[in-house]
Order: C-alpha cells, then structure tokens, then sequence
C-alpha cells in the first residue's frame, strides 16, 4: 500500500445556511469514499457556522457557488492558507438528501473522489 492509501482527506462543505446541500454532501460522502466530511455555513443562522477550526481541519474546501467562496476568502484568508476551494456550481433548489441533489452531487465530485 502506499502512503496515500492510508490517509484519510478531510472534505468540508460549504454553503449558507448549512440547511440542505452541506449537510446532504457531507452525509452522501461520509461512508464508502475513504474521506472525512464536515459541513459548515457561511450564514450567522447556519445550523453550524463556519470557523477557523473548521478550516484548520480542512485538506478540502467545496462550496456551491461563487459567492460562498469569496466570502470565505473575505473572512478567512490567512486562515486558508493554500487550501483549494472548488466551485461545485449546484443552485439552491434542493432540499436535504433529494434524490436529484445526491445524483448531481455524486458526478460533480468523481474528479475529487479518485
């Protein structure tokens, strides 16, 4: 085995209001892929809001859109480091665990998943 076989990534996903698409995100990917998930909002009424130990955390950021990546770079940019955040582009229309959003979920992260 290699190293890499052996090491876990941490995957955070980031959207407002930690409601729908984050905490769907993080359940869809939290078993079977080999990664660690969290889910955090950028919303002062997220269900967990984003924090420095989240980012700390963190080998991966993933939002699902533009604006919820400025943002984290606005209020978190030396926390971030070099840590890659990746635009997921998936539109606020779904509620938790909608079969569509899993689907769609599920093939924008295969590039991040091999």
């Amino acid at each position: 085995l290699r190293l890499l076989d052996l090491i876990n990534l941490n995957f955070l996903f980031i959207f407002s209001r930690n409601q729908w698409r984050s905490p769907t995100a993080e359940r869809t990917f939290a078993v079977g892929y080999g990664i660690n998930t969290r889910s955090a909002g950028t919303s002062k009424h997220a269900k967990h809001s984003l924090s420095a130990q989240d980012l700390a955390w963190a080998d991966t950021i993933f939002v699902m859109e533009e604006k919820h990546q400025r943002w984290v770079r606005e209020k978190f940019s030396r926390q971030l480091g070099k840590r890659k955040i990746i635009v997921l582009d998936i539109p606020d229309d779904y509620q938790y665990m909608d079969p569509e959003l899993v689907e769609i979920l599920l093939q924008s992260m295969q590039p991040y998943l091999e």
